[in-house]
């Protein structure tokens, strides 16, 4: 009982690594489209993902649980107004993400996947009524300080952290609140996103201003591409959820933001100043405040 459970543990943890690892290098992924409109990037990244979740779907002949799934959705409109928010909020995140990359601010993105927890931790004290400990206050407190040193230095609100930070901490409170089996939840909230990509995405061709099929190949086919890079982490994300505590989670996503850190300083070369790296450290020392409180306050995995 033990080896299986120690099995899926490491499974879990492998799991986790991957996905946190392909989130933290997608920049370089979004770099390569550069030359198309972050919108239009989005669109594709929507319905591509949408038609390689369906094939999965398909494959693993999970469709008669699927089907249950739907059918409680809906039968209770509060879930139902939960996947129509969670899309929501997802669609704002990825957009939101495409843009900061394509216009050198991958390391403000990276800012606010740092920050994403704490605002999670905030919204659950708010919404849940959750209790915080004394060193995830002081964690929060810190996370603040860092955004306004930024914020102070360079005279406007790093909104575009904020923004990511934010979506993606309401995304997932309604996933928490709505309680969805995982793929299923995405394939419903990128069936919504899809309708209105899919408009989108006939009037650009309608018009000729479309980059799928009119540029070069290697644009077509990262375009087409973009539904993998953004379905695989997400199924490693859901399964290693299942296999993991929250605490080891919790210690294990700051892979991703790390990995966009370093990315945005050695192969992008955006500005990283002394302003940067003491608003960044404070926020760093929260963070690890944070966790380590967090895995105090947890049962071992």
């Amino acid at each position: 009982m033990n080896i299986n459970k120690n099995s899926q543990s490491v499974s879990g943890i492998l799991m986790a690594v991957g996905a946190y690892f392909i989130w933290g290098i997608l920049p370089v992924y979004w770099k390569l489209l550069q030359t198309v409109p972050p919108l239009e990037i989005l669109a594709h990244r929507i319905i591509w993902c949408l038609l390689f979740l369906l094939s999965i779907l398909f494959l693993s002949k999970n469709i008669a649980a699927a089907k249950a799934e739907l059918s409680r959705i809906i039968e209770h409109p509060t879930k139902a107004t939960g996947v129509i928010l969670a899309a929501l909020f997802l669609t704002v995140n990825w957009y939101s993400y495409i843009w900061a990359v394509n216009n050198d601010l991958v390391i403000q993105a990276s800012l606010g996947y740092y920050i994403n927890p704490l605002i999670s931790v905030l919204m659950g004290v708010v919404v849940l009524k959750e209790k915080l400990s004394k060193w995830q206050i002081i964690a929060c407190v810190l996370a603040f300080c860092g955004v306004t040193i930024l914020t102070v230095n360079y005279g406007t609100v790093p909104w575009i952290a904020l923004v990511i930070a934010f979506s993606f901490a309401l995304y997932g409170l309604t996933k928490k609140i709505i309680n969805i089996e995982p793929i299923t939840s995405l394939i419903l909230e990128s069936s919504i996103m899809s309708i209105f990509a899919l408009i989108y995405l006939f009037h650009l061709h309608n018009h000729h201003l479309g980059s799928f099929g009119n540029a070069e190949i290697s644009i077509t086919l990262l375009l087409l591409g973009a539904g993998i890079v953004t379905s695989v982490p997400l199924i490693l994300f859901s399964r290693a959820v299942n296999r993991l505590s929250l605490s080891l989670m919790g210690f294990l996503q700051y892979i991703n933001p790390t990995f966009s850190l370093l990315l945005g300083i050695f192969i992008f070369h955006e500005t990283f100043s002394f302003t940067h790296l003491t608003a960044f450290s404070i926020i760093w020392t929260g963070l690890l405040l944070f966790s380590i409180s967090s895995y105090k306050n947890s049962s071992p995995v």
